[in-house]
């Protein structure tokens, strides 16, 4: 928690808003998406789908696993208790929400379902893509379908893996995520391999979203080594996420954006 503060003041100094952006393509990122104001009918829905979660009091077992599809870990937890604490906040859901509407990929990939907060934001901005969300625990995954359903939420391929075996089983060259929502293992090693192992699916659109790249010293370090990657173009930090993108005609540029 220390350190996070003390992240977080680093991030304060150093942190701009719009009007300190030169570029056309970060400040129309800012103005239209990330400052737009606008009450949004979807917020209604993420409201409720969050609240229904919170209000569901039954216990499930929640499986962890280590290398390959070994299980090292597992415990009994309240639904409720897990969307109040490893769910994605009313404010982040939102903002998630718009930069998918705003991008309108096709194609999302989600590495982390937990009990599908975020991916309920991702499927309400665009409710034509096509998206792929894995998660490691069945009983997790299970509870995100019965919710999914219950909001008429159709455009989603679950899928329970581990996902270091899941990119090493599939053709990655092959996919076209237009954006990935990486929010599945908050370790450096794990951030920097799925990044390489997904590296072969880029094109000139695509948005890739990091969540807690100030988690840890270590997860700072995965950040600091992705946004200096020959292949990213422009990078935005908003604390919470990193975000980066693929751009040819960008110049190199990182943005420290308070949102």
């Amino acid at each position: 928690m220390l350190f996070q503060i003390k992240s977080y003041i680093k991030f304060l100094w150093h942190s701009k808003n719009e009007h300190a952006v030169h570029s056309p393509f970060v400040f129309t990122l800012l103005t239209k998406c990330f400052y737009d104001k606008k009450i949004k009918p979807e917020y209604t829905i993420l409201k409720n789908y969050r609240n229904r979660l919170l209000q569901n009091k039954n216990t499930i077992e929640i499986t962890d696993f280590g290398a390959g599809s070994r299980v090292f870990k597992s415990n009994t937890r309240q639904i409720a208790k897990i969307a109040k604490a490893a769910g994605i906040s009313t404010k982040r859901a939102q903002l998630l929400y718009r930069i998918v509407n705003y991008f309108q990929p096709d194609t999302i990939l989600e590495i982390g379902t937990s009990l599908g907060l975020a991916t309920s934001a991702l499927s309400l901005g665009n409710p034509k893509a096509s998206i792929t969300t894995l998660e490691g625990c069945p009983n997790t995954m299970n509870q995100c379908q019965l919710q999914l359903k219950k909001f008429n939420i159709n455009n989603v391929e679950c899928v329970v893996t581990e996902f270091s075996s899941y990119f090493q089983n599939q053709q990655l060259s092959t996919f076209n995520f237009q954006l990935i929502y990486f929010d599945g293992n908050h370790s450096k090693k794990a951030t920097l391999d799925y990044f390489e192992l997904l590296l072969p699916t880029i094109t000139n659109e695509t948005v890739w979203i990091f969540d807690d790249i100030h988690w840890s010293a270590d997860m700072e370090e995965a950040w600091e080594i992705i946004r200096n990657h020959s292949k990213v173009t422009v990078s935005i930090d908003t604390f919470q996420w990193g975000l980066v993108f693929f751009r040819y005609e960008q110049p190199k540029q990182h943005f420290i954006i308070r949102t």
